[in-house]
């Protein structure tokens, strides 16, 4: 799987989080369950201050088993007290790009890339959606990587 080595800026994300693990049995439901509370919910409409439309997934604060996981998106100024606020780490990523469907296309780049031997720093990865396309999605995998 190709990806390109970026620098990023920090970056600010408001939504809605919990913490789960790919060993947890209800990984998948959970996720799920952040990103129909971000959209169906209406969490999406009250986050304030937004840079632009693309949604955002970011896996933080990872530990031995476990990390959390943030359904939001980008914001210029965190504004709402509510709702988690997490901050990605100035940095090198590893970005993936990715086009097709939602959800297949996005599970089968993590499986690869969860087997790929990449110096990952664990300090903050996430997905950024950028259209709403379900069929023709394009997204971007950023990868923490060790400096």
């Amino acid at each position: 799987m190709n990806y390109e080595v970026v620098q990023l800026d920090e970056k600010t994300i408001v939504g809605v989080s919990a913490v789960t693990g790919n060993t947890d049995p209800k990984v998948s439901e959970i996720i799920s369950g952040l990103w129909e509370d971000l959209f169906q919910g209406g969490t999406y409409e009250t986050i304030k201050n937004k840079i632009n439309t693309h949604a955002i997934g970011l896996y933080s604060d990872y530990t031995k088993d476990q990390y959390c996981v943030t359904a939001g998106v980008e914001v210029s100024k965190a504004d709402n007290e509510n709702l988690t606020v997490k901050t990605t780490p100035a940095g090198k990523y590893a970005k993936f790009s990715i086009h097709g469907h939602m959800v297949d296309e996005v599970v089968k780049a993590w499986n690869e890339i969860w087997a790929m031997n990449l110096e990952r720093s664990f300090t903050g990865d996430f997905e950024e959606y950028l259209n709403d396309d379900w069929e023709h999605a394009d997204v971007n995998i950023y990868i923490a990587l060790k400096e």
